[in-house]
């Protein structure tokens, strides 16, 4: 049997390839043991996104959960997210929370994520310790999930329920609905749909289907796979006046305001904390990792607020929450991952647009005039990325070159480096630039943050040059 590794968050394969039905058993064992070594009566919730056989799977990981004697709550909704599931796992107070989903993996995957009883990704070491005991092979004799229901041992719970009610608890939606704004959302055939079509049941949807192959693309919201959204958002003239979008498990997001430009998650962090603190008056801990924009800390400055600067993944975030014992505000990634105080210490892409939705309704300005008022704080900026395919030998040289120091980059005088987790250069006028390896492939992620779009593409064209001449 091949070896299952989990990544940063999960373990992810190509469906019938690595990611079978017998694995799954494997993963779904380890996963039994390690809750009854660590919890008295080990229970867990199980669900999935829409991907192509989730049902199957996440049957398979409870029926191999409950014949170890483990409790066993299975989400009795077709999908659902993991945001879904997070919530879910706190609710119902299990040891923990299982979906089955690759996230925003192309169709062909998918996968197997846990998360901790605190509603957040389990820590390293606990997957760790689950990794450590899949066995090589597995020979189980399994009842059907309809047997382990009637012995008492799996119960079905509705978990889109469950997130309505707290979203309506939590928001003010007729605020939203009511507001005259028209609303776009872009599911992108994941598992955000069912829950948006509940509490908006009129504004405008775009694939929010049920397509396990999501239509041969992969779910992840960044501009380049949303120009369909966008188009659609430019050709209303301005009747949308803004656009949600959210991948295969909802847990990342996308947002568009109503001329159809891209607003990134740098300028999302920025708008929860001057909703947060500025309008609402709620304080708290801000954290954000290496890659985000430097604008963060200027607006926390500027709002007596502390802004912790973590390494690059949620999970360095969601250990600050849960566990730094300090009121938390807002916290997110550069990759579209963000949580905010109110909620669970997760990810999740439907919150935080309901958040910036509600702040557009309440205000009654727009999402271009609400990014104003924070460029009138910290200043207008623009964070661009760069992926350059290199040898293995070339990424290695380059890297060698960042930790001995570099002086500059073509014209580009470095003024002060910074090595949190990849290399952080800044110029003399405040801009700078990021070089970061990929652990998994030969690739160097670049990136630059400048006053605008075309200062920021400049840099790193210079940088490229420098790099690869």
């Amino acid at each position: 049997m091949s070896k299952i590794k989990f990544g940063t968050d999960g373990w992810r394969a190509i469906i019938a390839d690595d990611f079978t039905v017998e694995n799954v058993k494997r993963v779904a064992y380890a996963t039994a043991l390690w809750l009854k070594q660590n919890f008295e009566n080990p229970s867990a919730l199980v669900g999935c996104d829409p991907r192509f056989a989730g049902p199957l799977f996440a049957d398979t990981t409870a029926a191999v959960l409950a014949s170890q004697g483990i409790k066993v709550f299975r989400a009795e909704n077709t999908f659902v997210s993991t945001p879904m599931i997070s919530l879910g796992t706190v609710r119902l107070k299990t040891s923990a929370g299982i979906i089955i989903t690759a996230s925003h993996n192309p169709p062909a995957y998918n996968g197997y994520k846990i998360k901790a009883h605190y509603g957040g990704p389990a820590t390293p070491d606990d997957i760790e310790k689950v990794e450590s005991q899949i066995p090589d092979t597995i020979s189980l004799e399994l009842k059907s999930v309809t047997d382990y229901v009637t012995d008492g041992l799996v119960e079905y719970v509705n978990l889109e329920d469950m997130y309505v009610e707290h979203a309506e608890n939590s928001f003010d939606i007729p605020a939203i609905r009511d507001s005259g704004l028209q609303w776009a959302y872009d599911a992108m055939y994941g598992a955000g749909q069912n829950v948006m079509r509940r509490l908006f049941p009129d504004i405008t949807f775009l694939h929010a289907d049920y397509n396990p192959s999501f239509d041969g693309q992969a779910p992840e919201p960044i501009q380049r796979n949303l120009q369909e959204f966008e188009q659609l958002i430019k050709l209303s003239e301005g009747e949308i006046a803004s656009g949600l979008v959210t991948d295969g498990d909802a847990d990342r997001i996308g947002l568009y305001d109503g001329d159809g430009n891209f607003v990134d998650s740098h300028h999302i962090l920025l708008l929860l904390i001057h909703y947060m603190h500025k309008v609402k008056g709620e304080t708290g801990e801000v954290y954000s990792t290496f890659s985000c924009t430097s604008k963060i800390q200027k607006l926390c400055d500027a709002y007596g607020l502390n802004n912790t600067v973590t390494k690059i993944g949620f999970k360095y975030i969601c250990d600050l929450i849960v566990n730094s014992g300090k009121p938390f505000m807002v916290g997110g990634e550069e990759s579209g991952g963000i949580a905010v105080n109110g909620h669970i210490p997760e990810r999740d892409g439907v919150w935080i647009g309901l958040m910036i939705w509600e702040f557009m309704a309440k205000s009654g300005r727009s999402l271009k005039e609400l990014v104003q008022e924070i460029y009138d704080v910290v200043g207008k900026f623009a964070v661009e990325r760069y992926d350059l395919h290199v040898t293995e030998e070339k990424k290695q040289a380059i890297i060698s070159r960042c930790k001995g120091g570099v002086e500059a980059f073509g014209n580009l005088k470095v003024a002060k480096t910074e090595d949190m987790d990849g290399f952080k250069f800044f110029f003399e006028d405040e801009t700078w630039v990021m070089i970061r390896p990929s652990g998994t492939e030969p690739v160097l992620r670049v990136y630059a943050e400048a006053p605008t779009t075309a200062e920021s593409f400049k840099i790193l064209d210079t940088v490229k040059a420098d790099l690869l001449k």
